[in-house]
């Protein structure tokens, strides 16, 4: 076996995923300070101070507080290497978040005690449940007035049909928060608020079965909850089951406070004991065993312009088996070249470490001059597989796009293609008219912001955008059997194309679908593409 294996076996690949405000960039930093990556937490507002987010470098993402994009993020723990994929909370955001998920093995899920399951956790954890993919939950702000916490669990697993067991449970919260009962040690563990941006902490480990001097650290009434509620949940909780975990069907809860530090460590102990090495993949020969395989990885994320200084495009790779090494020389399969990858570097938000080896498990990023594209399969040169395609998902809302100066038509263009190559957005045209005119489909109407954003301060490109009424998109699955220019379809029907030449229908009203594909017999239609 190759002498790499331990390498491997101690990688631990996960994405965060959350609510927009449920604390998410929060808690990652607060795991970067527990392994030493910063050594000072940064304001995740950035308002009040300089200082912003390790994981939020984009200029739109500083100046508004939200997280655009996900933020690839590598720390060493306890022998342990750990890959943090940190996702955008904002639902406009979304898809990038179901693509990151595609390179990870596992997923927490971040809630905020006072409000629940939002809107947005139940649509990334749709995501998790389709991938399979165990999930852990953490609970945060328990520093402020939290919900019930029986209710809490019991949302969870109504809303998301997941079973729960928790871990360690909270004692009180808001200004009566006392600290957490871990039901393994059967011991209570204090709360401190610890000063926000250090890893210094103070707490006390107190016996369950002391019962004198638990009454003593944290009071009478708490103390009598806590023993009526322990007695419950031992006879009312899921049992805890590593296996179920692994397949999904089960998720630990943890509770705590990322902003004070309380809770974080003991959450990412157990998280290692209770996390997989990396996962074999699914390709289309069969599955890829991270260990026994040679080097294979996929793109799933790439991003242009992440240092004005560089003005380059980044393809981010999961690497799903075997060793990288910066001398070897790859397949990319969908280019059908053998070539060898230019400055790869593990990104640490804004800042670069150029690599010479990485390992099943590990995120790294490598210059694209334009010749990746997401879902592409990198493998060693004698082989030829391909890895399963990332979903492309319906775009919700659409503009027509113009430049205000037709003169810089070049860099429209340009800007647009690399914009959309990342993901971000998808762009269409008229469908055999011969018109230049872009359309411009986004999942969230945030993006159209961050396109004329970017669009101004990247490529000096000033543009407008018109609203279309169109809501509805669908691929034509079976194009080659389909006379397009035939086609009988409704009235509020557009033919389009995509960057890539396949053809695609907009319409405005949901029923228009059903009715097209009843007009047009033998159609096949689909709400997403598969690069």
């Amino acid at each position: 076996m190759p002498d790499y294996t331990e390498e491997i076996k101690r990688r631990r690949t996960f994405a965060i995923i959350s609510h927009p405000d449920a604390g998410k960039t929060t808690l990652t930093e607060k795991l970067l300070l527990y392994g030493g990556a910063i050594n000072l937490a940064g304001s995740v507002k950035g308002k009040a101070t300089a200082r912003h987010a390790v994981s939020d470098w984009m200029e739109i993402e500083k100046e508004r507080g939200i997280s655009v994009t996900s933020s690839v993020l590598q720390f060493e723990y306890g022998g342990y290497c750990i890959n943090i994929l940190d996702t955008p909370g904002h639902q406009d955001f979304s898809e990038d978040t179901y693509r990151t998920l595609m390179a990870a093995d596992s997923a927490v899920m971040v809630i905020d005690a006072s409000k629940g399951v939002e809107a947005q956790t139940r649509k990334l954890f749709k995501v998790c449940v389709m991938r399979k993919i165990p999930i852990f939950t953490f609970i945060n702000k328990m520093d402020r007035d939290a919900n019930d916490t029986f209710d809490l669990l019991d949302e969870i697993e109504k809303e998301l049909g997941i079973a729960t067991c928790p871990v360690n449970w909270p004692i009180g919260s808001g200004k009566g928060f006392k600290g957490v009962y871990d039901r393994n040690k059967k011991c209570v563990i204090t709360y401190s608020d610890t000063e926000k941006g250090t890893r210094e902490g103070h707490s006390r480990e107190v016996p369950i079965q002391e019962e004198g001097l638990l009454r003593e650290t944290i009071g009478d009434g708490a103390a009598d909850k806590l023993l009526e509620e322990v007695e419950l949940l031992d006879g009312a909780s899921a049992e805890f089951d590593l296996d179920e975990v692994r397949r999904g069907n089960l998720t630990p809860v943890f509770f705590g406070s990322a902003l004070t530090n309380f809770g974080v460590e003991i959450f990412l102990k157990h998280f290692l004991e209770m996390t997989t090495t990396p996962l074999a993949r699914k390709a289309d020969i069969g599955l890829i065993d991270p260990v026994e395989k040679d080097f294979s990885a996929f793109v799933f994320k790439i991003q242009a312009n992440m240092n004005k200084a560089h003005r380059d495009r980044v393809a981010f790779m999961r690497i799903c088996s075997g060793r990288y090494d910066a001398s070897m020389e790859v397949r990319h399969v969908q280019g059908g070249k053998v070539m060898r990858l230019s400055q790869p570097q593990q990104i640490m938000a804004d800042e670069r470490k150029i690599l010479s080896e990485a390992y099943a498990g590990d995120i790294i990023g490598v210059f694209d001059p334009g010749i990746f594209s997401i879902g592409d399969t990198l493998c060693a040169p004698r082989e030829k597989f391909c890895y399963e395609g990332i979903p492309t998902f319906a775009p919700e809302h659409f503009a027509r796009v113009r430049q205000v100066d037709t003169m810089k038509r070049k860099q429209f263009v340009k800007g647009i293609q690399q914009i959309a190559q990342e993901g971000a957005i998808q762009i269409f045209q008229e469908f055999n008219t011969g018109l230049e005119e872009i359309i411009v489909g986004v999942v969230g109407v945030l993006q159209f912001d961050v396109l004329k954003y970017r669009l101004e301060n990247e490529y000096n490109v000033e543009i407008r955008l018109e609203n279309l009424p169109y809501e509805h998109i669908r691929w034509i699955e079976n194009k080659d059997e389909v006379n397009l220019d035939k086609l009988t379809g409704t009235s509020d029907m557009k033919k389009v194309k995509d960057m890539k030449g396949n053809p695609l229908l907009l319409f405005i009203n949901s029923w228009s679908v059903g009715m097209t594909l009843e007009r047009n017999k033998g159609l096949v239609l689909s709400e997403f593409s598969r690069n």
